[in-house]
């Protein structure tokens, strides 16, 4: 797998210096062999590189997730990291494929950019990460107190509304690089940092002295993260959000990576659909009729990938909460392939 040069910094309503043909996503991506996946530039349990090179989290099984779906190989993709001002740009331009990247699906956002929100693979919620030596232990303690935020973002518009609805006067320092914003929260530029939760765990397992920083109990919002794509294209935004589903519908009916091959003897109907022993369903995709048993196989249905990189098993250790299936209490609701 290779890295593609980042996109260069635009305004977020750059359509394109060369548009991207409505409507020919998937024939492009089989035509090229890969899919490309646009990705945080290096996040714990959602997209990071290790030391050889090779990208891991859950942001990057979903964009294996398209891969096998379309190539019956996972590893048939490759991924351009994107900070938060470059994202949408990279899309907008045609640069990337998908945006996997960590990302709000927001009203404004499937209405003023061009670019639609595919379905939702981590449901999230904003917080604030402190130095335990700040003494805060909770938000409403937080006056005066330096907060980095990255621009352009839903936690930047979040902290703001919340600071003047609580007449509270943080002082938000705005820093668009994550590594950045590690650098400045470490050597005392920032006492504190808000965005998502699960990128404030993250972030902590990175610094030298973890046990230093605490996430307070508040949550400010509601963030539903998830794959993005062009708007215009039905094919290629139905082959997206339907290898979503695929594999929260994997996990629902007890389907996982070790066993995808012995479940093709299953007398259930759903999870013969699903599989593809009963034909059909990869036809309406413009997919084969293993596409879904290619993504369960190679990449694992949704609970193996949540608990691989960030859950129990990860250094996250993150509870599953709203991200289990509606039928353990979450929101993970797989529409039903039929």
């Amino acid at each position: 797998m290779r890295i593609l040069k980042p996109a260069l910094v635009g305004l977020l309503l750059l359509v394109s210096s060369a548009p991207v043909t409505a409507g020919t996503t998937l024939d492009a991506v089989k035509q090229k062999g890969f899919v490309q996946c646009g990705v945080s530039t290096g996040l714990a349990g959602f997209s990071q590189p290790n030391s050889q090179g090779v990208w891991s989290g859950i942001d990057i099984d979903m964009c294996k997730a398209i891969a096998a779906a379309i190539f019956n190989d996972a590893e048939a993709y490759k991924v351009t990291p994107l900070t938060v001002v470059e994202r949408f740009t990279a899309l907008q331009t045609g640069e990337i494929d998908v945006l996997t990247r960590n990302t709000t699906q927001t009203l404004t956002r499937d209405t003023t950019l061009g670019l639609v929100g595919a379905g939702v693979n981590f449901y999230d919620g904003q917080g604030v990460m402190v130095k335990k030596d700040l003494g805060v232990k909770a938000a409403k303690e937080l006056e005066g107190v330096k907060v980095c935020v990255s621009p352009g973002t839903t936690s930047e518009l979040n902290l703001a509304d919340w600071s003047r609805e609580n007449d509270i006067a943080v002082k938000p320092v705005v820093i668009e690089k994550l590594d950045e914003i590690v650098s400045a929260l470490v050597d005392g530029r920032c006492d504190a940092y808000t965005t998502d939760k699960s990128v404030l765990a993250s972030v902590r397992t990175t610094l030298d002295k973890p046990n230093a920083y605490e996430i307070l109990p508040d949550t400010f919002s509601k963030e539903p993260l998830g794959p993005v794509v062009r708007q215009d294209d039905n094919e290629w935004f139905n082959v997206v959000r339907w290898s979503l589903f695929a594999m929260i519908e994997a996990e629902e009916y007890g389907i996982t990576s070790k066993n995808a091959q012995e479940m093709l003897e299953s007398s259930n109907p759903n999870v013969q659909r699903i599989l593809g022993v009963t034909p059909g369903m990869g036809a309406n995709l413009g997919l084969d009729n293993e596409w879904a048993f290619n993504i369960v196989s190679q990449v694992g249905n949704y609970g193996e990938t949540f608990e691989r990189h960030v859950g129990a098993d990860s250094p996250l250790k993150l509870a599953r909460g709203l991200n289990a299936t509606w039928r353990q209490g979450g929101l993970m609701y797989g529409w039903p392939i039929r």
